[in-house]
C-alpha cells in the first residue's frame, strides 16, 4: 500500500511539473533549462493544495527581457487538478518570491533590443544627459555606460548606480544628480538588489493571476 501511494504521488507530481514546464516554454521565447520541484502528497494534490512549488530556470528570453537565471518559489498553491484530462488550473492569485540574475551580456541585450528602445532612450536622456549611448558594461560591480555625441564621437563613460527603493528599481547618476525609476508592474515589489561578481541580483515578490 505504501509503495502504491509513493508511486501515485510520483505520477501526479510529474504530471504537474510537466504541465508547468510546458506553460513556461509556451510563455517564453527561449528557456534553456528548467527544474521544477513540487512538495505535496498524493492526497494533497488531488485535493488541490500544494505546500510548495520551486522552479529554477536558466538562459531565459521573456519578451526580449534576458535573464541568466531565475528562481521562483510559491507556498500554499491552490489548484484544480483533473486526473482524467491530465490538466490543471491555479485558483486565486499566487504570491511568488523570486530571484533574478542578469549578466552584462543580458543587460546589453535588453537595452539594445527594439522592443525596449524607449527605455534606452529614457535612460540616455534622463540619467546620462545625452542623446545616445554606445555601450553598457559591468565592471567591479558597477554599471558603466559609454555615451556618444551626435557626430558619433565618444563623449565619456558614466558610472551608474542601481538601487532598490520602496519596492522599485532606480538608476542613479551622481555626477548629474539624476535618477530614473525603471518602469515595472505595480504588483512587483523589489525587496533587494545588488551586484556581485559583475552579476546583477534582484530579489522580489509578486502576485500572479491566471
Amino acid at each position: 500500500m505504501r509503495s502504491r501511494l509513493f508511486q501515485e504521488r510520483g505520477i501526479l507530481a510529474k504530471l504537474l511539473e510537466k504541465g508547468i514546464e510546458i506553460l513556461l516554454k509556451k510563455e517564453c521565447q527561449r528557456i534553456s533549462k528548467v527544474e521544477i520541484n513540487i512538495i505535496a502528497s498524493s492526497l494533497q494534490i488531488i485535493r488541490g493544495a500544494i505546500k510548495n512549488i520551486n522552479i529554477i530556470a536558466e538562459d531565459i528570453n521573456y519578451k526580449d527581457l534576458l535573464f541568466d537565471g531565475i528562481e521562483l518559489d510559491a507556498n500554499d498553491v491552490k489548484i484544480i487538478f483533473q486526473i482524467n484530462k491530465k490538466e490543471f488550473s491555479i485558483k486565486d492569485n499566487l504570491i511568488i518570491k523570486f530571484k533574478i540574475l542578469i549578466s552584462e551580456n543580458s543587460l546589453k541585450g535588453i537595452l539594445l533590443s527594439k522592443r525596449w528602445n524607449w527605455i534606452r532612450s529614457m535612460i540616455t536622456e534622463e540619467v546620462l544627459n545625452q542623446n545616445k549611448f554606445n555601450s553598457v558594461k559591468i565592471r567591479n560591480n558597477q554599471i558603466l555606460i559609454e555615451t556618444i555625441k551626435e557626430n558619433n564621437i565618444v563623449n565619456k563613460i558614466e558610472k551608474i548606480s542601481l538601487k532598490a527603493k520602496k519596492g522599485k528599481i532606480y538608476l542613479e547618476n551622481e555626477s548629474y544628480r539624476k535618477s530614473f525609476k525603471v518602469p515595472i508592474e505595480d504588483k512587483v515589489y523589489i525587496k533587494d538588489l545588488n551586484i556581485e561578481n559583475d552579476l546583477i541580483m534582484i530579489f522580489a515578490k509578486s502576485s500572479v493571476s491566471f
